[in-house]
């Protein structure tokens, strides 16, 4: 008997099949961020980041300088790890042919290159406005600012930024998710904690006032509880977007390192969907007051993971990844991070619920902890690789080798 199997039979003792827990982890897609690869530069001019609540640090060698190298590293990385999924883009990463598009003139003719790549790798394209990094929002105010001029600036990318989305789900056939952030708000106490928010609702409602049909794009809003340089005030807070999503029918976007460093997204998520149809979840994980280190399997992550499974969220939740580490190799922050929340899920379609659900429903709280502790030490190691197999990718660390590889060949000769 191979490991593999004593592992499945493990498993299969407490009534759980493997095979269907891969046919079901297999239909869940994970969106991966194209800003990983090139820490937020995007390609609308060659400056990068110019602040707005965003940093990313490091500079290890090989960053993408261009939407074809971008491109060849995202294949780089989708080739390492398990399963079909989706990439993930912001409005900065155009192709603008070498001329100044504005962000408000932005629109579907400067992503073909992303469309067609999407199209010959039977990938899904998911979008971002970039309300930051631009001199309109410099002061820390953009849908909610006091200018009318400027605020309607914003508006017309966001209504753009939809448009864009809508050309991705025709052409791809999958409805594009399109994810509004902004870092709005103040470094300091502010007084008026009601105005911004105010401009803020009422340019999103012009921002959503033409219907495109949920088939092509499907439109989702987050919030921070705190952006650099605006640590004591967001305009989009939790409660704000929490009641925005609800009243007009939003996806509810929960980032995991969006919250207090000791407050886990995991237990929102049952709340949150008895009031919202659908959720997005941006994976990140957060060190002290940094949102964006590479996700990793922990108990976060676990948790997460968990509650989709446990309460069927599997086809009410998008899951995108949302981190940004330019200390290390960006292909294998990618693999890493993609891999632990697959890790994750699979982790979690493997519980016996059943039997869990029928402990806790006759009140048997023993038998629940006991079953629970028994979980983590069963052979899931093995389970995990015969999934890399079944999926032609590396298993353990082969796919180190494979990284390593392409960055002898390929990074450092970027320079």
């Amino acid at each position: 008997m191979s490991i593999f199997d004593s592992a499945k039979q493990r498993y299969a003792d407490l009534g759980v099949n493997v095979e269907k827990a891969f046919d079901k982890l297999a239909s869940v897609p994970v969106s991966l961020q194209c800003w990983q690869g090139d820490d937020v530069g995007g390609f609308e001019n060659t400056a990068g980041l110019t602040g707005g609540g965003i940093l990313s640090t490091g500079n290890y060698p090989g960053k993408a300088r261009t939407p074809d190298e971008l491109r060849q590293d995202a294949d780089a990385a989708f080739k390492l790890i398990p399963g079909k999924h989706r990439f993930s883009l912001h409005a900065i990463y155009l192709e603008n042919g070498g001329k100044k598009v504005e962000r408000n003139e932005v629109g579907p003719e400067h992503f073909k290159g992303w469309i067609d790549w999407a199209k010959a790798n039977g990938l899904g394209l998911d979008f971002n406005p970039t309300y930051f990094s631009h001199p309109f929002a410099a002061d820390g105010f953009t849908l909610s600012h006091q200018d009318k001029k400027i605020r309607k600036f914003w508006i017309q990318h966001g209504i753009q930024c939809r448009k864009i989305a809508e050309e991705f789900g025709k052409k791809l056939r999958t409805p594009s998710v399109v994810n509004f952030w902004m870092p709005d708000g103040f470094k300091d106490n502010p007084i008026d904690r009601l105005a911004p928010r105010k401009r803020m609702k009422d340019s999103l409602d012009e921002i959503f006032t033409e219907e495109i049909s949920p088939r092509y794009e499907l439109d989702a809003v987050e919030s921070k509880l705190f952006g650099i340089g605006y640590e004591a005030y967001t305009v989009g807070s939790h409660e704000f977007f929490m009641g925005y999503a609800v009243q007009n029918n939003k996806l509810l976007c929960l980032d995991a390192g969006h919250f207090h460093p000791t407050e886990g997204i995991a237990d929102k998520l049952s709340s949150a969907s008895l009031f919202v149809k659908e959720l997005l979840l941006h994976v990140s994980r957060p060190v002290r007051w940094d949102s964006d280190h590479v996700v990793i399997w922990n108990d976060d992550l676990r948790n997460i993971a968990e509650e989709l499974v446990r309460n069927d969220l599997l086809k009410r939740v998008h899951i995108g990844l949302d981190f940004f580490d330019g200390t290390v190799n960006r292909i294998a922050a990618w693999t890493i991070g993609t891999r632990a929340m697959l890790k994750a899920l699979l982790f979690a379609l493997l519980e016996p619920l059943d039997v869990l659900k029928k402990y806790e429903s006759d009140g048997d709280y023993t038998s629940r902890l006991a079953l629970l502790e028994e979980l983590k030490s069963l052979p899931f190691g093995p389970v995990w690789d015969r999934y890399c197999e079944l999926n032609n990718v590396p298993v353990g660390t082969q796919w180190l080798n494979a990284v390593k590889k392409y960055e002898q060949t390929v990074l450092e000769k970027r320079g």
